[in-house]
């Protein structure tokens, strides 16, 4: 949700798609950056260096710091294994053909320990503000404060960022934070124990325009798993798995600016203390064109997935296609599968969903929601409870959905699955959950995972 940011002026790059594409093809987030090209020096730190040192693989430096203020366009620094207590903060951009690199030494582990560093407020433990072409990648950023807002890893202001493979633990704040930014990728990082003070979320992208967030994992935080907010847009949240923390897992909120073309899908959500996935305008802003499909959310307390009603009398939200998710066994106490309880939600639709043994409902829908806002179909329910604001929708199968092993968190589809076959394929992914192709056999398959009789293999990619 929405903490209390204060990012530095800076600028702001935007490019608007021409329109949101159709619920069967991927978005073209480009040009968010893949290949990183370096041409430049190689120099080096460890913890047994000095800053007067050349920085040779012989002769290192011994502060990250003093690579930053050293790299240029090309140049890439290798981190030694062991701990460096120091807060670092790029100084220099690199360019398009030439990336600056801050990596681990290969095989080993850098770790940035901020518990005897006085951050001030506003700044990260590892800062990247007004800067671009830069690559993080490999390292251990932990114990960001102790000021409210001090995250770990923190983007600002920035164009063509990489954060990739790094562990990020303990922080006041969140854990990577990226605001006003073009195309940042933040990639196969663990997130854990962010928003210590309760500001922000794990990892928060606010204001950004073409971004991935993807295959991280984020547990056992004090807020949100993943929130994208503010004005985003032109963005992909995908491959992540969120588990144990005290508030939504997968968040995409407007707040009080138009926050547009966003798909979320491919994610895993569990055990979360509140709602596994939700969207919502909390300050009026317009939230349109979001897809959320081909994700999976279980055992979390609350609802699989909810567009909330909050926090302010405006809370405008546009086409919203909601298809081919797996929700399992959330609620506890009260909660359910799919919760449309937004009145001024427009364009949702609730497709080939699997909505099994959720607590109170499978799919409800708020009685103040007008019909004409909102189309449920092709969906398998499996514990309809009958309740005031419950809906079946149309075209709809009941039954158990035959999960391989849902105590052991495998959602996998077998055979006699009622969801077999049952979807409609128009308006479906042409892939699945796994990246493999939609539909395999006689039909679309319900659900977040296609039923393939044999020869199943994770398609290169794709997380799981």
């Amino acid at each position: 949700m929405k903490g209390t940011w204060n990012p530095r002026p800076g600028f702001f790059l935007g490019i608007l798609l021409a329109s949101f594409l159709g619920a069967g093809q991927a978005l073209p987030i480009g040009p968010v950056s893949s290949a990183v090209l370096v041409s430049g020096n190689v120099y080096y730190v460890a913890t047994n260096g000095n800053d007067s040192n050349p920085g040779t693989a012989e002769r290192p430096w011994r502060t990250i710091q003093k690579a930053a203020d050293t790299l240029r366009a090309g140049d890439t620094v290798y981190i030694k294994g062991g701990t460096y207590r120091e807060r670092v903060e790029a100084r220099n951009s690199g360019a398009a053909d030439n990336y600056i690199v801050y990596s681990s030494s290969p095989g080993e582990t850098a770790v940035i320990d901020g518990a005897e560093v006085i951050l001030p407020e506003w700044a990260g433990l590892f800062e990247v503000v007004g800067k671009s072409y830069l690559r993080i990648s490999g390292l251990s950023i932990r114990n960001a404060g102790p000021r409210p807002h001090n995250p770990g890893l923190l983007v600002e202001d920035s164009s063509h960022i990489i954060v990739e493979g790094s562990f990020v633990s303990n922080t006041s704040d969140s854990g990577i934070a990226v605001w006003n930014s073009y195309d940042v990728t933040v990639d196969d990082n663990e997130v854990e124990g962010a928003c210590t003070q309760g500001f922000n979320e794990s990892i928060s992208v606010g204001g950004t325009d073409m971004f991935e967030i993807r295959n991280n994992r984020v547990h056992h935080s004090q807020k949100e798993g993943i929130t994208v907010k503010d004005g985003s847009s032109n963005g992909r949240v995908w491959g992540n798995t969120v588990q144990h923390t005290e508030a939504v897992g997968v968040y995409v909120d407007a707040w009080d600016k138009h926050t547009f073309n966003i798909e979320v899908f491919a994610n895993v959500v569990h055990d979360i203390a509140a709602n596994g996935f939700a969207l919502a305008s909390e300050q009026g802003g317009l939230l349109e064109n979001i897809r959320v499909y081909n994700n999976i959310a279980y055992h979390n307390k609350w609802v699989g997935l909810h567009l909330i009603v909050c926090c302010s009398a405006n809370h405008p939200l546009a086409n919203i296609r909601i298809v081919n998710n797996t929700f399992a066994h959330n609620g506890d106490g009260w909660g359910g599968g799919i919760l449309l309880e937004n009145p001024q939600a427009t364009g949702v639709v609730i497709l080939n969903n699997i909505c099994s043994q959720n607590l109170s409902f499978q799919i409800a829908v708020d009685g103040a929601v007008p019909a004409g806002n909102f189309s449920v179909a092709y969906n398998l329910i499996d514990g309809f409870r009958g309740g005031e604001d419950e809906v079946l929708g149309d075209h709809y199968v009941q039954g158990d959905p035959i999960f391989k092993d849902p105590a052991g968190g495998d959602f996998h589809i077998l055979p006699p699955s009622p969801a077999i076959d049952s979807g409609s394929s128009a308006g479906a992914p042409d892939r699945d959950f796994e990246g493999q192709s939609r539909p395999y056999g006689a039909g679309t398959d319900i659900g977040a995972d296609e039923y393939v009789v044999s020869g199943r293999k994770r398609v290169p990619g794709f997380p799981r």
